[in-house]
């Protein structure tokens, strides 16, 4: 597993709610045309089916730890497409600490890996949040 961290300059509610709003994600997720909610449990997406540019699609399912600010999330549909990982929101004194891991799929191409490189998707959630 590939794991980045990174400071950001808001506080850890306001990251984990725009994190977990599936409804979001378009907003700040490299290359995501779609990220359809298939289902929710108390109020919280449990299962997304996401489309990027090109061919690439994926199921993930998703277990939410509120009291730790933590996310896990697993492929469903098109495993071996799709990506396994994890974010945590830790509150700092000058914002929260982001710790976001990621295991991809073995079927992805050189491109796919691309859009799944965890920096680049953690950078582009800490522009998000600086823009708000």
């Amino acid at each position: 597993m590939e794991t980045v961290t990174a400071l950001v300059p808001r506080d850890a509610d306001a990251c984990w709610r725009v994190f977990t709003d599936a409804t979001l994600l378009t907003s700040w997720v490299p290359g995501l045309r779609a990220a359809q909610i298939l289902t929710k449990e108390r109020g919280m997406a449990s299962e997304i089916h996401f489309e990027f540019s090109g061919t690439l699609a994926y199921t993930l399912v998703y277990t939410y730890d509120k009291h730790n600010r933590e996310v896990r999330w697993e492929p469903k549909l098109g495993p071996r497409e799709g990506v396994s990982g994890f974010a945590r929101f830790e509150p700092e004194a000058d914002g929260t600490r982001i710790t976001y891991g990621l295991v991809q799929g073995d079927a992805r191409t050189a491109d796919e890996r691309a859009l799944g490189d965890p920096l680049p998707l953690l950078e582009a959630f800490a522009r998000r949040m600086r823009a708000d």
